[in-house]
């Protein structure tokens, strides 16, 4: 953990203790904080990620059904900045549409090109939809990210927390935004919890076994639920005009990104 993340924390711990949050649950929300990394337009530092445009192609490559979002340089992500295995090299290319939907496996909605494969562009055509617009992301920070307010009431006390429970998750969730400090907006975020208009895409993906609480002590967070984790969130903005809010996910299990099967990725779109 970074000294910057570790400040935060300790500011938060402050924050709540000042508005009298139990410490037991403050804990616990730090605990199931993840890491992530944003990135944003702007900015002269190393180029992370390119959004739009056309895709560079592995040669023979069947074309996605879907069009190109982003490419990921995974060799320019700080170590350990995502808290997924990612490769640490080559690029991660990641396709979505505009149709909102509940998420399902689509198997070429995400496309690992390792370092040195030959490329070419490759020009994606989707009847009205022209390549969405081209941009670089410089911009790049990383930090703790925490669970949805919701989220973290399910995972904690089960599938039918009282409404006390879910004030306490929202008065946690506030708390930890009052420490958060300015960032600018976003337009990739890689790892960590999404940030979702409707609903988590992480719960969604996980199956009713999965969601189970623990005989134990209550909360969800068994071995099979943990595996499911966000890949990305793109933050569509003006790219897509018909979605208010848009944004589009990816989620999958850490084994298959350990795998590199990214064709078991799950893909969700929503708007507010």
């Amino acid at each position: 953990m970074t000294d910057a993340s570790m400040d935060r924390m300790n500011r938060f711990r402050a924050e709540a203790a000042s508005r009298n949050l139990p410490t037991e649950e403050v804990e616990e929300w730090i605990r199931v904080a993840r890491p992530a990394m944003y990135a944003a337009e702007g900015g002269d530092g190393p180029l992370v990620a390119r959004i739009g445009g056309d895709p560079l192609l592995p040669h023979g490559v069947p074309k996605p059904s879907d069009p190109f979002v982003a490419s990921i340089d995974l060799a320019a992500l700080p170590p350990g900045a995502t808290g997924l295995p990612l490769p640490a090299d080559g690029h991660l290319l990641l396709f979505s549409g505009t149709e909102v939907g509940i998420g399902e496996q689509i198997s070429d909605a995400v496309l690992y090109v390792p370092a040195g494969t030959p490329t070419t562009p490759g020009p994606l055509e989707h009847g009205w939809r022209a390549p969405y617009r081209p941009r670089e992301l410089r911009t790049v920070w990383h930090q703790p990210s925490a669970q949805m307010p919701e989220s973290f009431a399910l995972d904690r006390w089960g599938a039918l927390p009282e409404d006390e429970q879910f004030e306490l998750a929202d008065e946690l969730s506030d708390a930890w935004a009052h420490v958060g400090g300015y960032r600018p907006s976003w337009a990739l975020q890689i790892g960590g919890h999404p940030v979702s208009p409707q609903n988590d895409p992480v719960h969604d993906a996980r199956t009713p076994e999965e969601t189970d609480p623990s005989k134990q002590d209550g909360t969800a967070h068994e071995e099979g639920a943990d595996d499911w984790a966000l890949l990305a969130t793109w933050r569509c903005g003006d790219d897509i005009t018909e979605l208010d809010s848009g944004v589009a996910h990816w989620v999958i299990r850490r084994r298959d990104v350990a795998d590199r099967r990214f064709d078991r990725v799950h893909r969700y779109v929503e708007m507010a």
